[in-house]
């Protein structure tokens, strides 16, 4: 069974429909990138998973997602538990303004961890899962501002991988870095699939095709094309798919 199953996914703003009947599977152990031009519903969609968008009052949706078989739009959803399964990393890196520690013992303590060993031992096996650890290990008590940009958004992502989630959602997670540092990050993602199902919102086609193994094609809240990232990019079903991959309108 898929990890998620998304049936027949409606999402509104009000009045406006910003997702139309969208269904996907998303595996374990698998990256899936989602791409298409600005305002198409990507991110609204990568919201959706964890049900971000409750946030917004106008905010409705129609459909399911699965999780494990779960509807995550069922009364019963408990949302504190639902988004300590699916992790969470924004386009800008956003460290708390606190130290590199206290931003990773955060949300361990908040689901009621006290040990200090215990909260020590998710420090260092955080850092070290994003390959953070020699860097900042003698730093873990200054201020995680004063990282630079590509070391706070790995520091983020160790962030939301303290509270061992299930699923990673990455929300252009490269966009505000240089190229060394997205170089970094995308050996990472690729690391990290061995333990969790990513979906990844990117407008970078060449890190779609370079990292994920599933693609979803999205455009104007519909998704258009959705399969192997290799046949995408190298057979597109779809005529808009190949005009959005190929340059000609995004």
């Amino acid at each position: 069974m898929a990890k998620i199953e998304v049936k027949k996914l409606n999402f509104y703003y009000g009045n406006y429909q910003a997702l139309k009947n969208v269904n996907m599977n998303i595996e374990e152990n698998e990256i899936t990138s989602l791409i298409g031009p600005s305002g198409c519903g990507k991110s609204t969609f990568l919201r959706s998973i964890n049900r971000m968008n409750d946030l917004i009052e106008i905010a409705r949706y129609e459909g399911e997602i699965l999780l494990d078989g779960k509807n995550i739009f069922s009364k019963d959803c408990d949302l504190v538990q639902l988004r300590k399964r699916i992790g969470m990393v924004f386009q800008k890196p956003n460290p708390f303004p606190k130290s590199v520690y206290e931003n990773l013992i955060y949300a361990p303590k908040i689901h009621g961890e006290k040990s200090k060993v215990v909260l020590e031992e998710i420090v260092e096996k955080s850092l070290k899962a994003v390959n953070l650890w020699d860097e900042v290990k003698d730093k873990l008590h200054k201020s995680a501002l004063s990282l630079s940009g590509g070391q706070q958004q790995r520091l983020c992502i160790a962030r939301a991988i303290s509270i061992k989630p299930e699923i990673l959602l990455m929300d252009e997670p490269t966009s505000a870095l240089d190229p060394i540092s997205t170089s970094k990050i995308e050996e990472l993602i690729m690391e990290l699939r061995a333990n969790y199902a990513i979906v990844i919102v990117t407008h970078n086609m060449q890190q779609a095709s370079r990292i994920s193994d599933k693609t979803g094609f999205f455009f104007q809240g519909e998704l258009i094309e959705y399969g192997k990232t290799t046949d995408m990019f190298t057979i597109p079903k779809n005529k808009k798919t190949e005009d959005y991959i190929t340059g000609r309108f995004g």
